[in-house]
């Protein structure tokens, strides 16, 4: 689902118009955002945990030409899924 998937379905099952239900998608977009760059992450119950993930650095190999090449050290974002949403997307 794309973000302008989203801003519809939610429009479509509440009382508001597509801009303010675009307005509020971004600012929770916005705040979930902040908080993983903030090193606190973010968590939502029932759904999982949003945060940040330091990468040393390391020698990284180019498959094509095998070339080696140094890879800064880096933060990635990474999600954790609840144990509720794991169970809702395996049942059957």
């Amino acid at each position: 689902m794309k973000k302008t998937e989203l801003i519809d379905k939610l429009s479509e099952c509440s009382v508001l118009p597509k801009t303010q239900t675009k307005a509020c998608v971004d600012t929770i977009l916005t705040a979930l955002t902040r908080g993983i760059v903030s090193g606190k992450g973010v968590e939502i119950r029932g759904f999982g945990s949003f945060y940040r993930r330091h990468k040393k650095a390391r020698i990284g190999i180019n498959p094509k030409t095998k070339a080696r090449t140094q890879v800064e050290e880096k933060f990635m974002p990474f999600f954790k899924p609840s144990k509720t949403l794991k169970e809702v997307v395996n049942r059957d």
